[in-house]
């Protein structure tokens, strides 16, 4: 939340990062979004608390807080973009500053707030990506020191990233945060170790992932007290109760509560050792779920904690358990004007990542109890000596017995190794290259099968998953089969344009793909029945089953045809050599179709195809014949014989109305030597 008056809003750092709001504040530093002005992105911007930045210890720890950061790159990891100092002569006094991913989100304690208990399913589906970001740490030789559901950030798309590695150190290095009477981390997710000594390695993260897991599953945290003193105190001596014991989502099968036991033992040698093994654990309880496992007695056993001497198991823990747990000697100053308590560790509900005085803890281990002398052996009288007797032969009975018990032992021993002792445990292989995967197996004592396979998400030569799983038993010397990435299965589309549609289809299916839609186009210049074209293009890479379309050849496309008969033979030419067709024109003499037009068509209706031919017959008018020469004052006989014989017809009319009906033709129309259609009418005129 934005805290009005907070001198650092709308402030530019180093003249690129402009404050916009404060998102936390933390016991060493307080965190605030800010604007890259010169890459435009939103950031989260780290800065030390007032006078923090002029101490030389405290500078140097921020400082190594942004190089241990940098050093991991994960998925699951809150990217370290930057790291730089306010200008000293700013009204900041040049506090230092880390600049890192911008999260848009919530964290985990939001989840737990809204949500818990949570299914286990769920919880472990949550905690897997934590474990992930931590063995990406462990594995560059740093802890975190501060797991807690307040360094779990979760983006408004669900991806799961951990936060502040701050705390972290490199391993190989002293780890000891007692110098100066310091103690780091949040007080309700601290490790027995870092109470009793203040010492923390790779098991101290799992101890912590282990109690977040615990308040997933159950909603509350497994100690509490009414001061942050008293809490520490329960961490030492007191176990983390089994989920099972309190009201959950769901049932919590045994190997479940075999888990939390396991990764938050108070000993830190019985714990898994790192990060990536508890998430072996964790993926082995949680494919027993999915399955619907209620309980597994195999699973639970392997997943108890082992029984051995000097194991913290039901007691408070030794200093001697460990090199690591060293317990370091603190005194309690019970004076009552003594603040012995940091203000931020009051509240352990609410406490934040800082510093807690060494001085302030009190002792939380039992001094060691007495030596107890053993006793002086005395003379025995003859009545002592008969009981010695007898009891020497009861010695020799159980003596006996003893090595009944030793063979029996021997036998079983040698039983186990023939169903657990020759079993070792697979290796976590997804997500290594095929030489890295080839590496761990043979270094595990194992032979590797690779078994090439197509992933879409899975890059080439990365492995996918293993058969046996991680953590599941494999005999020592035996085989693990890795699915190692093709990369994506991709098939080329074939060449089928020019082929018969039953063989094209043929040819996509034996390509791995399958025929989708079939369409038919006209086509001038591809046989009916032929493929025009594809899609995808031929050659295009394809998913396996990917449909590809194919275009049939209708043959050329139907022109209907036009009848031009009676109509002009020129207009009728033109167009059907237009629409496509092969026109021939042929002419003859016609008394009832005008000279220059269609007589006949053939054809003249129906549809054609390009370059069909069609005829037409273009009329030349009618046969043009001399009317023969009638002589004037020749009978109407002889001239109606004579113009008959030039094969007209004939007819007759009266000159005038005056008409003398003599019977002698006086001229004819058309007149005599004319040029008249055949057959047509000739008018003889009498008088």
């Amino acid at each position: 939340m934005t805290s009005v008056g907070d001198p650092l809003l709308g402030q530019v750092l180093d003249g690129r990062y402009e404050i916009v709001q404060r998102l936390a504040r933390g016991g060493m530093a307080t965190v605030y979004q800010a604007l890259d002005i010169r890459l435009t992105r939103m950031v989260a911007v780290k800065v030390m608390h007032v006078g923090l930045g002029d101490d030389a210890q405290f500078a140097r720890k921020f400082d190594r807080e942004a190089r241990a950061a940098a050093q991991l790159s994960h998925p699951n990891v809150v990217s370290v973009f930057d790291q730089g100092h306010d200008d000293p002569s700013g009204r900041d006094g040049g506090r230092p500053y880390i600049v890192m991913e911008y999260v848009a989100g919530h964290t985990l304690r939001d989840v737990i707030r809204r949500e818990a208990p949570l299914t286990p399913l769920r919880a472990l589906e949550i905690i897997e990506p934590v474990l992930n970001a931590l063995s990406c740490a462990h594995d560059a030789g740093l802890v975190h020191r501060d797991v807690k559901p307040e360094n779990v950030l979760i983006s408004d798309r669900g991806q799961i990233k951990v936060a502040d590695f701050g705390l972290a150190k490199a391993i190989s290095a002293q780890t000891s945060t007692a110098t100066q009477g310091l103690l780091i981390g949040t007080v309700s997710y601290l490790p027995p170790e870092l109470v009793v000594s203040g010492r923390a390695d790779a098991r101290s993260d799992v101890y912590s992932a282990g109690v977040v897991l615990f308040e997933l599953l159950t909603g509350q945290k497994p100690h509490t007290g009414e001061t942050p003193i008293q809490v520490a105190y329960a961490h030492v001596h007191t176990d983390v109760p089994p989920p099972s014991s309190y009201v959950t989502a769901g049932p919590v099968p045994p190997y479940l509560d075999a888990l939390i036991s396991r990764v938050t033992a108070r000993d830190p040698q019985v714990r898994p050792p790192d990060a990536k093994v508890m998430l072996t654990l964790v993926r082995r309880v949680r494919a027993a779920l999915r399955d619907g496992v209620g309980d597994d007695a195999e699973l639970t056993q392997d997943l108890t904690l082992p029984s051995r001497a000097g194991s913290t198991a039901g007691r408070p823990l030794d200093p001697a358990d460990s090199e690591a747990t060293q317990f370091v000697p603190v005194a309690i100053d019970t004076r009552p004007n003594q603040q012995t308590i940091p203000q931020r560790l009051r509240d352990h509900d609410q406490v934040d990542t800082g510093s807690v005085e060494r001085d302030s803890w009190p002792t939380v281990l039992d001094a060691p109890p007495p030596a107890v002398a053993r006793p002086r052996s005395v003379p025995l009288d003859p009545q002592a000596a008969h009981r010695h007797r007898s009891a020497r032969n009861r010695r020799r009975g159980w003596l006996a017995l003893l090595l009944v018990l030793i063979l029996a032992t021997t036998a079983a021993l040698a039983g186990w190794y023939y169903t657990d002792g020759r079993y070792t445990t697979a290796p976590t292989l997804e997500t290594l290259s095929q030489p890295q995967a080839e590496s761990v197996a043979r270094d595990a004592g194992l032979d590797l099968v690779l078994q090439p396979e197509f992933s879409e998400s899975v890059g080439r030569g990365v492995v996918i998953a293993t058969s046996p799983g991680p953590g599941e038993k494999v005999v020592t010397g035996g085989q693990v089969t890795a699915r190692v990435s093709k990369g994506p299965e991709r098939h080329p589309v074939p060449t089928v344009v020019g082929l018969p549609q039953s063989q094209a289809e043929q040819a996509v299916r034996r390509g791995s793909l399958t025929v989708g839609k079939v369409s038919q186009a006209y086509s001038e210049t591809v046989a009916t029945g032929l493929v025009i074209s594809a899609s995808p293009a031929p050659g295009a890479a394809l998913k396996r089953a990917a449909e590809v379309k194919l275009t049939i050849s209708a043959g050329p496309k139907p022109i209907p045809v036009p009848n031009f008969e009676k109509k002009s033979a020129v207009r009728a030419k033109s167009a059907l050599t237009e629409a496509g067709f092969k026109v021939e024109v042929s002419t003859s003499h016609s008394a009832t179709v005008d000279k220059g037009r269609v007589i006949s068509q053939r054809p003249n209706s129906g549809v054609g195809r390009r370059g069909d031919e069609v005829a037409l017959e273009k009329s030349l008018g009618p046969v043009m014949v001399t009317v023969p020469k009638v002589s004037r004052g020749m009978g109407v006989g002889a001239a109606s014989d004579l113009v008959r014989a030039a094969g007209f017809r004939v007819r007759t009319r009266p000159v005038s109305v005056n008409y003398l009906g003599l019977g002698y033709v006086a001229y004819t129309r058309p007149g005599s030597g004319s040029k008249a259609p055949e057959h047509s009418t000739i008018t003889l005129y009498l008088v």
